[in-house]
């Protein structure tokens, strides 16, 4: 952690507190506040929503925390601005969030949210950045670095597997430690490693039967001690289930408070001995600890509203997702005559519902956007806010849309669809948009769809329509972002951080989302295109996939060592050039293979990315680096990340499914796998091991013998009914035991045998 301006003997001012203080320190005044102890300069601080914008209680506001907020700028949610894959974007956000929070006195930003989009139903999926853990982490720790660069701190959440919303106060979360660590965890393991947020926030739902709260294995162990975690850990709002239990687990805060409740229970604990007071001690200190690093670099300053509208508009703008341009239909021209269709086009739905909702300053809306010379006229077709075919809407939006050149169709879910405290039920657009849609599609060809959405949605007329623009939650100046793409003031340049299934039903968790007290996550590390890349599904688009009006090539991929060890850097590098003619950016990927077959793992996993800004002609060289982490899984018998030796291939493409360079590397590993020998290892095992491959030999012959009746001949029809290929088969699986029936071995031997080869491995697992 960085050096205070003031420094503090911070172990003095606990010994001087009262054990009513100390507990009260771990408790919030209220909704939104930390108690202060002014005796002795502990001030009172603020904290606030959100994760893309500041959802500053008003200070007239009620005790709940659900009347007005302060006037604030609403950025592009977290579906949307992951898909600028651009970590100086996202720290510029943070940065400009973070100048709001100072100028007015908000201690820590409550974000960002980078629980995994496990299914596209989880109503709160419009917070959260993405389908894949590289790619949250990175861009977490790039906008937590942002916020914090101006000395307010960030909560990162929901700690974890909080991936949906039916039952999240009290459901358990059902899923072994490899999918927890390759899927769940590493986001927030990003974040911590390359930005060590303030604080941590607990989600409210049980892992495994455990309290997220009260959950010492994940608070602790995990978080700090794997980790290290520095700063102090608070509940999400109401998540605590057992105060005591869960300032043992290491969570510091409760928010909000419990009117006393639960603070007298603490100071009982400690009182009757059931709870040291050392770990009160350590809870305060670590609260304390952030509360002066935010007070002692109070820097109160104003800051443009309008600034960072139109910072606002840039990150919608680096980030909307050009999903198909049929006949470059787009970009519009000022030339032609366009009808917008749908409520969407005047009144945009820019944000989610809950906790995070930002009361903005201003809105701005497509229509009135475009350029000042664009023959636009607007056709309502249907209602922005429901579900109502109106037959006089749509009778006019049809007339408008016939006469038109091209007609843009602004699509998308209402506010109800999807919020906080709910899941979807499908993934189906309002009937009454689908019908219209095809509708205007029966009398103008040259349609385009805008969606507004925070998460994905079914395309029945995806095949019909030449153009879809996935704008997501746009954010306040989400408008002004649409036109300045369909006019071409902008080249779309965003790729989704997201796969878009066909239908519900092909998602991964599809037969285990939802409800019951239990979830749970057969899936495993099969998530979004980890599954569907590996099933090698038809998906509406792949991950990591996006247009633009401009195009790329990719050559000359430079691996700096094909021959590494598990201990090494690998460099990648690959120019990319634009062979168009306008000047656009590309995010280039890199995703993984492993050939080793060292356990079962998806077809490709993204682990690196960077975006580059070409003009016509351009070529510039993109370089990335892998190190052990990039190619390694995580082995439960090791409790550790594993790197098998062998052959690993290294892709370079514009999305999960477009590939354009690939080179195959050898690692070698000096991990080892210690190998418990036992009557039910199989020959197979011994074989595939160096160490006990000869012995394996030694016990497989006598085995082969005893199978030809003791000869190394067999007859004819012995030959046809025990193949070569059936042999080889049963060797693989054979367990040491069954020696005793088919090699004429006696137990005795055989265990023998076991404690010969296990002398090998008398080392202990770490």
């Amino acid at each position: 952690m960085e050096e205070f301006i003031m420094h503090r003997d911070l172990k003095k001012i606990i010994s001087q507190m009262t054990l009513e203080e100390k507990a009260g320190m771990c408790s919030g005044l209220d909704f939104w506040h930390l108690k202060s102890v002014e005796r002795l300069g502990i001030p009172e601080v603020m904290v606030s929503d959100g994760p893309h914008g500041l959802r500053k209680q008003d200070d007239k506001g009620d005790h709940l925390g659900m009347n007005d907020s302060i006037k604030a700028v609403c950025f592009p949610p977290a579906a949307l601005s992951a898909c600028s894959f651009d970590r100086s974007l996202m720290e510029a956000m943070g940065e400009t969030i973070g100048r709001e929070a100072q100028a007015n006195d908000v201690s820590v930003v409550l974000g960002p949210a980078v629980n995994i989009k496990r299914s596209p139903l989880c109503g709160r999926n419009f917070e959260y950045y993405s389908e894949d853990p590289y790619l949250a982490g990175e861009i977490a720790a790039a906008f937590i670095n942002g916020v914090q660069s101006q000395h307010i701190g960030t909560s990162i959440k929901h700690f974890a597997a909080n991936n949906q919303e039916y039952h999240r106060m009290s459901n358990s979360s059902e899923a072994d430690e490899r999918t927890l660590r390759e899927i769940y965890f590493p986001a927030f393991e990003t974040a911590v490693k390359k930005a060590q947020p303030y604080t941590f926030m607990c989600s409210y739902n049980q892992i495994n039967g455990t309290f997220a709260s009260e959950n010492k294995w994940l608070l602790t162990d995990v978080l700090r001690n794997d980790w290290g975690f520095e700063g102090y850990v608070m509940s999400d709002w109401g998540a605590v289930n057992d105060r005591v239990k869960g300032l043992e687990a290491g969570l510091e805060l409760e928010m909000p408070g419990s009117n006393g409740t639960n603070d007298a229970l603490i100071m009982e604990a400690v009182k009757n001995g059931t709870l040291k007071e050392e770990v009160l001690d350590q809870a305060v200190e670590r609260i304390l600890n952030i509360i002066y690093k935010y007070a002692d670099h109070r820097a109160p300053q104003e800051f443009t509203m309008e600034k960072d509208h139109e910072e606002a508009r840039r990150i919608a703008e680096e980030s909307m997702v050009l999903l198909k341009n049929a006949d470059q239909i787009l970009p519009l021209k000022t030339s032609e005559k366009v009808t917008f269709v749908g409520g969407f086009a005047k009144k945009p739905r820019f944000q989610g519902g809950g906790s995070s909702h930002i009361n903005c300053f201003k809105i701005t809306n497509a229509l009135e956007a475009v350029p000042a010379d664009a023959q636009v006229i607007y056709a309502e077709g249907f209602p922005a806010d429901k579900d109502l075919y109106d037959e006089k809407l749509a009778s006019e939006a049809l007339q408008a849309a016939k006469a038109a050149d091209k007609v843009v169709i602004f699509a998308g879910l209402p506010d109800s669809f999807e919020s906080e405290g709910y899941d979807r039920s499908h993934m189906r657009l309002p009937e009454c948009q689908n019908r219209l849609i095809a509708e205007i599609l029966e009398v103008q060809p040259n349609t385009v769809i805008v969606l507004h959405n925070g998460s994905p949605v079914e395309m029945p007329w995806i095949n019909n329509v030449k153009g879809i623009l996935e704008a997501y939650l746009g954010g306040q100046a989400g408008g002004a972002a649409v036109s300045n793409i369909l006019y071409g003031i902008v080249n779309p340049s965003g790729k989704l951080a997201e796969t878009i299934p066909m239908k519900l039903a092909d998602n991964p968790s599809y037969l285990n989302f939802g409800g019951g007290d239990k979830v749970e996550y057969r899936e495993g590390v099969f998530v979004g295109y980890r599954y569907y890349d590996t099933k090698q599904m038809e998906v509406a688009y792949p991950f990591g996939y996006g247009l633009s009006y401009t195009t790329f090539t990719y050559s000359n991929l430079q691996i700096s060592n094909t021959n590494p060890t598990e201990k090494d850097t690998v460099t990648v590098s690959v120019d990319v050039t634009n062979t168009g003619n306008v000047a656009g950016k590309e995010a280039v990927q890199l995703y993984v293979k492993d050939m080793t077959a060292s356990t079962i793992r998806p077809e490709k996993e993204l682990k690196g990315f960077e975006k580059v800004q070409l003009a016509p002609g351009e070529t510039q060289t993109v370089t990335m680096e892998l190190d052990k982490r990039s190619f390694a899984w995580y082995n439960t018998q090791l409790q550790d990340w594993y790197a098998a030796s062998g052959k690993y291939e290294i892709l370079i493409g514009a999305s999960s499914r477009d590939i354009r360079l690939s080179e195959t590397i050898e690692l070698s590993s000096s991990q080892v796998i210690p190998m418990h020998i036992h009557m039910n290892t199989t020959l197979g095992e011994l074989f595939n091991n160096p160490d006990t491959k000869e012995a394996a030999k030694d016990l497989t012959s006598r085995y082969l013998a005893a199978m030809n009746g003791g000869s190394d001949t067999a007859s004819e029809s012995a030959a046809e009914a025990i193949t070569e290929e059936m042999v080889a088969a049963m060797t693989d699986s054979m367990p040491l035991r069954s020696l005793c029936s088919f090699g004429g071995f006696s137990r005795t031997e055989i265990q023998e045998i076991i404690d010969k080869l296990q002398a090998i491995y008398s080392n202990p697992l770490k």
